[in-house]
């Protein structure tokens, strides 16, 4: 029993016969919050059957399930909010039955490290449950942003660690290894590689970019819908320019996008088994498109480029993502003092030993 908040709102939680019911305050004002629950009180006191008869709302909240309301309720907000919203809309069918089917008032930390320990056992890498586990917690927090769960539930959801161990991939490619996958790309995958090594963009960025992205006259590639849903600017470089004037010349007139799949009109949408076949002439092994970004960011970093511009040209959010390049700058540094090395050393040691 007691006052909690959803949202702004103070709710009152009692128990009644066993049962527990939620009633709204409909007040964001603590002190008139605690007046009506006194009131409340004091009517169960004087009531034999402790039955409450005066009208309230249903909460029907109470029994909506974590299935209808992530079907019904999360994921047509997600729609056109969210880029991956595929992904989302998969997740429901990796969940277990039982978690589909709690309500989303019985859903704590119990139960959250209770799914954890079925991803595990699943035997997903520890990446993925980790991604799973931060998919439920936002949807959670939109619950809680719609008054559909309190905030002391949230804070309990919350408290669920995601797994140590978590092997950050960075699998990038030197300059002799990306000159031998450019000779190995097809002609149509040549320019989708090339803007993903001069400018860190990500696969569906770039199938998706559209002529009236980029400036040419400023040297700017302009992102509106990126993974963050933050506009980003991009700098052209003079070697990529001349790969998107020679693109601009040979465009098709009947669409916007800049690569587009000639037996069909449309942009590209895979191609995931023209760069693997690239990937294999050239000789390299375990390499994602997705690595071309981890390239274009380690390459900058290796040539003396801080790790804030690199931040903004990635579109990070914070710099914790970028750290990941940190230990390439530190190496590149430990390898330019070794110069000093050769230079009068020993005539220093001679100098100082005999002084001493």
């Amino acid at each position: 029993m007691g006052l909690y908040k959803r949202g702004k709102i103070w709710w009152i939680a009692i128990t009644i016969d066993g049962k527990q019911k939620c009633f709204s305050t409909k007040t964001s004002d603590r002190k008139i919050a605690e007046q009506i629950y006194a009131k409340v009180l004091l009517k169960l006191d004087n009531q034999e059957s402790k039955t409450v008869t005066w009208q309230t709302e249903t909460n029907q909240e109470s029994m909506l399930t974590f299935e209808s309301f992530y079907r019904e309720h999360y994921l047509p907000w997600c729609y056109k909010r969210q880029n991956y919203y595929h992904t989302k809309k998969y997740y429901l069918k990796v969940l277990p039955d039982w978690f589909k089917k709690l309500r989303l008032i019985d859903i704590n930390n119990k139960e959250v490290e209770m799914l954890q320990s079925y991803f595990i056992k699943q035997q997903y890498s520890t990446a993925t449950c980790n991604r799973y586990i931060s998919i439920l917690k936002a949807s959670m927090t939109k619950a809680y942003e719609w008054e559909l769960i309190s905030e002391k539930k949230l804070k309990s959801i919350r408290k669920v660690k995601p797994l140590k161990g978590e092997n950050k991939r960075l699998r990038y490619l030197n300059s002799e290894e990306i000159q031998r996958l450019l000779d190995a790309c097809d002609k149509h995958l040549y320019p989708i590689v090339f803007i993903a090594l001069h400018t860190g963009m990500r696969k569906g960025e770039i199938l998706n970019l559209k002529w009236d992205m980029i400036d040419l006259k400023n040297d700017l590639i302009l992102l509106d819908k990126t993974k963050n849903c933050e506009r980003r600017e991009i700098p052209i470089n003079k070697a990529l320019k001349q790969v998107l004037l020679q693109l601009h010349a040979q465009r098709r007139l009947d669409t916007d996008y800049v690569f587009v799949n000639p037996d069909t009109g449309k942009n590209y949408t895979y191609i995931k088994r023209s760069f693997a076949t690239a990937c294999r002439k050239a000789g390299i092994k375990d390499f994602h498109f997705h690595d071309l970004r981890h390239t274009y960011a380690s390459q900058l970093v290796m040539n003396g480029v801080d790790l804030k511009t690199v931040q903004e040209l990635l579109g990070h959010k914070s710099l914790t993502m970028t750290l990941r390049y940190a230990h390439l700058s530190q190496a590149h540094k430990r390898e330019a003092v070794k110069v000093l090395e050769k230079l009068h050393y020993y005539n220093f040691t001679t100098f100082y030993y005999s002084e001493g």
